[in-house]
Formats: C-alpha cells, sequence, structure tokens
C-alpha cells in the first residue's frame, strides 16, 4: 500500500523539458496543479553532473508546490536526487534499481511507483518486492516517446482483476480516449504533452481540469 496520506489516484502529470521550456517551468507545473492534477513526477533527463543544481533547484520548488497544492511530488529514476530534496515518492523502470533494495535503503515512508510497460510479471514481481503502485503503456501513439511499444487494453484489465493496488496508465492519453482506461481500471492517468504541450499556463491549467473531469465523469473520483 502506498505510504503517507496521498492516494495515487486522479490526473498524475509528468513535467518534459521540451514542453516546459525556461522560462515558464514552473509557472507551467503550478498551472497543471491549479486545474486538478493530484501527482506531479519531475522527469529530467539532464546529466546528473551537469546540471545537477538546476535539477535539484527544479525539483525543490515543485516539492515545496505540490505540498501547496497537497498533492504528491515524485522525482522519475533518481533514488539521490529524491534523497537530496527529501521526496516523498520515487518512480523507477522495471529495469532500474531493484525496488527492494530502494526500500532497504529509503525505509518504509517512501512512495514508490515502477514502470511495468506491458508486463504483468513484471508488475506482479513490483508487488512481491514493495512497491506501491505500478504503471503500464503505452496504451496509444505518444509524441513524448513515439517509439514506445504498445499496450493492449487488456493488460489493464487483468492487472485491476489481480493487483489489490494502484494502477497507473500511459501513453498518448487525451481528454477523448482517457475515459475507457479509467473505465479498464485505472486509478492515474500519467499525462504529459495531453497537459503541458499548450504555450500559456492558462491553456495548461484548463487541460488539467478537463482530464480531472474525467474522474468526476466516471465515478471514480481522486481523492483529496
Amino acid at each position: 500500500m502506498n505510504r503517507g496520506k496521498h492516494t495515487i489516484a486522479g490526473l498524475y502529470v509528468i513535467t518534459d523539458a521540451h514542453w516546459m521550456p525556461e522560462p515558464g517551468f514552473l509557472e507551467k507545473a503550478e498551472a497543471a496543479l491549479r486545474g486538478g492534477a493530484r501527482i506531479l513526477q519531475y522527469r529530467d533527463k539532464g546529466d546528473p553532473l551537469r546540471d545537477g543544481e538546476r535539477r535539484r533547484q527544479q525539483a525543490g520548488a515543485l516539492r515545496d508546490l505540490c505540498a501547496q497544492y497537497d498533492a504528491l511530488f515524485v522525482v522519475n529514476d533518481d533514488p539521490e536526487l529524491a534523497r537530496a530534496v527529501q521526496a516523498p515518492a520515487l518512480h523507477v523502470g522495471a529495469e532500474d534499481a531493484p525496488v527492494a533494495a530502494l526500500r532497504d535503503a529509503f525505509g518504509p515512508q517512501l512512495c514508490i511507483g515502477v514502470s511495468c510497460y506491458a508486463s504483468l510479471d513484471k508488475a506482479r514481481q513490483a508487488v512481491r518486492d514493495g512497491a506501491d503502485y505500478v504503471a503500464f503503456g503505452a496504451f496509444f501513439p505518444s509524441p513524448s516517446k513515439p517509439r514506445a511499444t504498445r499496450v493492449d487494453l487488456h493488460v489493464l484489465q487483468t492487472a485491476r482483476a489481480e493487483l489489490k493496488m494502484p494502477l497507473v496508465a500511459i501513453g498518448g492519453i487525451t481528454e477523448d480516449n482517457g475515459s475507457q482506461l479509467i473505465a479498464a481500471g485505472a486509478d492515474a492517468l500519467a499525462v504529459i504533452s495531453g497537459v503541458f504541450a499548450p504555450p500559456s499556463v492558462g491553456e495548461v491549467e484548463q487541460a488539467a481540469r478537463h482530464f480531472a473531469a474525467l474522474f468526476d465523469d466516471s465515478g471514480n473520483k481522486s481523492k483529496e
């Protein structure tokens, strides 16, 4: 089960330097939170050595924003950065640092999510190792990861029937196709370009509101 007071549910936004260039990075992030994002993941593929200070500053600022909006802040694939900014959550790939080792290193309070792509076996192993949630995708063609392997909806449906933990769907999710993922069992929708591609903060906030409303419409409301 996920640690702390936060629930993995609702709109889960992921930062992207392409759609969120400086200046304006934090403004877009806050607009998404203002629009109803319940989880925000800091994903930055910059060099940890060359870009270390920038990454720490951005991660720290996002952590504070999430606290202000009572949203869960997640660091992507960088345990040391998560430790440096005292992030409450960390997300890793199924081939990255083992969940069991992360749990030993960080203790029970850190919320850990794992990307399992199309693999139910990877998800089962993540559960056994102590993950708090698992993510599947890409379910649709993704502008952010155009080469990502497509995942059949049946994978999500099977995971919902079998796994007693939150499920996150990712990959090319739009306001038009998100509802079918929620109906198939997704507790949260992870969105990048669908929220952050619009150029203005007003449009970002509005996009986030539209995605958040999908959970209200489905009866699967994100928990405050």
